[in-house]
């Protein structure tokens, strides 16, 4: 999801397409798996994901593409996280509990950024190859009009 919010960002810019597909993406995936409490501190970090992604919309290299992903991964990690300190009763609220809660979700971390990692490759890569192998898309495609 955060590959997808940071695409979106990238190729719409700050349209509200861009914050349409990944947060319809999500909320398919939560119709499936179950709505939670923290659903909109979620969205809302999937949208800063998208910021991230508009924000380097005009410097897609590799070197800006890996900054973009890692630090999308990192606020979902901070944001989230901190939610689930302040709204859940897993730990206490305390500057010790805050820091067992990011702990225990370091595995996760690692997880969102070889996946993010991941997509993010498939979907700037296959992007790219898509644009050298057609013209149309290569001179103007419809993702980058307003």
């Amino acid at each position: 999801m955060g590959a997808l919010a940071i695409f979106s960002g990238a190729k719409f810019g700050r349209t509200s397409k861009a914050f349409l597909f990944p947060l319809a993406a999500l909320f398919c995936g939560d119709w499936f798996i179950g709505f939670h409490r923290l659903m909109p501190i979620v969205y809302l970090s999937f949208a800063a994901s998208v910021a991230i992604g508009a924000f380097f919309r005009n410097r897609q290299s590799v070197r800006w593409l890996t900054l973009a992903t890692l630090l999308g991964a990192t606020q979902f990690f901070l944001v989230t996280n901190l939610a689930v300190w302040i709204f859940m009763s897993s730990y206490p609220k305390s500057f010790s509990g805050l820091a067992a809660c990011y702990i225990a979700g370091i595995p996760f971390f690692g997880n969102s950024i070889t996946g993010d990692s991941l997509y993010a490759t498939l979907l700037f890569g296959g992007f790219a190859l898509a644009e050298r192998l057609s013209p149309a898309l290569r001179t103007q495609h419809p993702m980058n009009s307003s």
